[in-house]
């Protein structure tokens, strides 16, 4: 099983820091929303965690197939739908969520191979996840985070080394 560790600074609330494994990494909400914007969103994360899974389970079939699939870009957004003539809706089991992903193909790929590949996008594991239906437990930790992982404050180190950016 994965894990991530992720902590939160009262003096920031929305700026937390996060340990996935090795990798160190800032989440924060923009200045608009009461942020510090020095990371991506909450859900900058969740469309970049589709997206890449989406990419790699494409071209893992592409070279599969000995397709010549020289590069998949693909944008996405989300949003939410509520379902009421007024816009606004009464029941809270009226309104959904909605993520559109734009998938370019750049190869010589046919028309055929193409609408393969779209099939298959549906078919990579976060996108399962996400239809399948999530199941979250919620519990209050009954000890301190593991400190075995790398120390989240290593992130803000580091953000302030190279100026909050996670460019290499």
């Amino acid at each position: 099983m994965s894990g991530v560790t992720v902590e939160s600074k009262a003096d920031h609330p929305f700026t937390v820091t996060g340990v996935a494994g090795n990798h160190l990494f800032l989440v924060d909400e923009p200045k608009a929303l009461g942020g510090d914007d020095s990371g991506p969103a909450p859900y900058d994360y969740l469309l970049a965690a589709l997206g890449s899974c989406t990419a790699m389970t494409l071209s893992m079939y592409a070279n599969r197939k000995g397709w010549p699939l020289e590069r998949i870009a693909i944008r996405l957004s989300h949003d939410r739908i509520q379902e009421t003539e007024e816009g606004r809706a009464e029941n809270p089991s009226s309104r959904f969520e909605r993520i559109t992903c734009e998938i370019e193909l750049i190869g010589e790929i046919d028309a055929t191979q193409r609408e393969k590949l779209l099939e298959i996008a549906t078919k990579c594991p976060v996108h399962r996840t996400l239809l399948g239906g999530v199941q979250i437990v919620d519990r209050l930790a009954v000890a301190q985070i593991d400190r075995n992982q790398p120390p989240v404050e290593a992130v803000e180190t580091w953000a302030e080394a190279t100026g909050g950016g996670m460019s290499a």
